[in-house]
């Protein structure tokens, strides 16, 4: 897809400014088909400045225009696209220039589907997907090849499953979603007794879903575990990273955002508009209030009340200095008996 400059300007709702060297007309029919950071940028392409980190790139960028703010302008050596959010003006453009193939393109002939399916208009179903009985395709819904959706499934319109998706029976999804490749929905909670005998753990069936609200992106190899009684529920708006773990009967909030490789234990509600970083670990049965926000590898172990940021993970150090750390925090046990026994003896003077 190719745009001209001046398109682009309008279709971001940003002000173009040309240079004064440069011919204003010339400028705003420049063909543009893609987009690249400022340090790789080639004619043709756009590219972006938001973060402040890579304003020394700006000068010596190749692009054809930039997306920048207006305090920006004078430092921009090409045509700018000038708006308060350039991150934003990105967003849109890459939407715009968006040459992601379709999941699937019709009925493929080696697609499996139950007589008794319900297929709304303009379905794309890829090759040797499953499809079994009862379950209910909305419109403009495409699902990839290899996937497979269980009984009674159902799901909301032009939502996009891509390859490989395992979709198990009952699961709700609603509509506008975007699932990624090799993720798992509706499999098994970790739910077992223990038991006397050679066999320690004796199973508990699973008899809730998962509930999946509309506007949701999920990532790739991610899982999502239904409830043992009552439902699964990830809620409108939330968008989840790659490889997480969301266990049986946990509730996410509206418009929670989860990073790679972090995992929900049971039972656990967490709030609207929460940020959750990469490696974090949420014990289970406990709330989390709306608006917080856990930084990389905190370990939550409890009720959060209140809105904040949380941290618990420790940042990186080198190694002898982070041997001589950890050996203090060994000895702040004897440390504080020690000042204790001390406090005593004062108290007694």
């Amino acid at each position: 897809m190719t745009y001209t400059l001046a398109e682009i300007a309008i279709k971001l709702d940003a002000k173009l400014v040309v240079p004064a060297e440069l011919d204003d007309a010339k400028a705003a029919s420049a063909q543009i088909n893609g987009l690249a950071t400022l340090a790789n940028a080639a004619s043709g392409q756009v590219a972006f400045l938001s973060n402040s980190k890579y304003q020394q790139q700006l000068s010596s960028t190749k692009a054809s225009a930039v997306i920048v703010t207006a305090d920006a302008v004078e430092s921009c050596p090409v045509s700018a696209l000038v708006m308060a959010n350039p991150y934003m003006g990105y967003a849109i453009l890459a939407n715009l220039l968006n040459s992601t193939p379709k999941v699937a393109c019709g009925i493929h002939a080696s697609a499996v589907i139950a007589d008794d399916v319900v297929i709304g208009k303009n379905v794309s179903v890829g090759a040797n997907a499953v499809i079994e009985s009862g379950a209910q395709l909305a419109d403009d819904v495409s699902i990839g090849a290899g996937c497979f959706i269980g009984q009674g499934v159902k799901i909301g319109e032009a939502t996009t499953l891509w390859a490989n998706i395992t979709v198990y029976h009952q699961v709700q999804i609603g509509h506008h979603c975007l699932i990624q490749a090799n993720t798992v929905i509706g499999s098994d909670g970790f739910g077992y007794a223990p038991v006397k005998g050679p066999y320690k753990w004796h199973k508990i069936p699973q008899l809730g879903s998962v509930i999946i609200g509309n506007h949701v992106e999920i990532g790739a190899s991610t899982t999502i575990d239904r409830g043992a009684l009552d439902n699964t529920e990830i809620r409108d708006g939330v968008i989840l990273d790659n490889q997480i773990q969301i266990a049986h009967n946990v509730i996410i909030g509206e418009n929670t955002a989860m990073a790679a490789c972090s995992v929900i234990a049971g039972s656990t509600v967490m709030g609207k508009n929460c940020t959750i970083a990469g490696l974090v670990g949420v014990n289970g049965h406990i709330n989390i209030a709306d608006n917080c926000v856990f930084t990389g590898m905190a370990m939550v172990t409890k009720d959060i009340p209140h809105a904040g940021v949380y941290s618990s993970g420790m940042p990186v150090a080198p190694n002898k200095e982070w041997n001589k750390t950890n050996a203090r925090v060994r000895r702040l046990d004897s440390l504080s008996k020690r000042v204790k026994e001390l406090e005593k003896l004062l108290a007694n003077n």
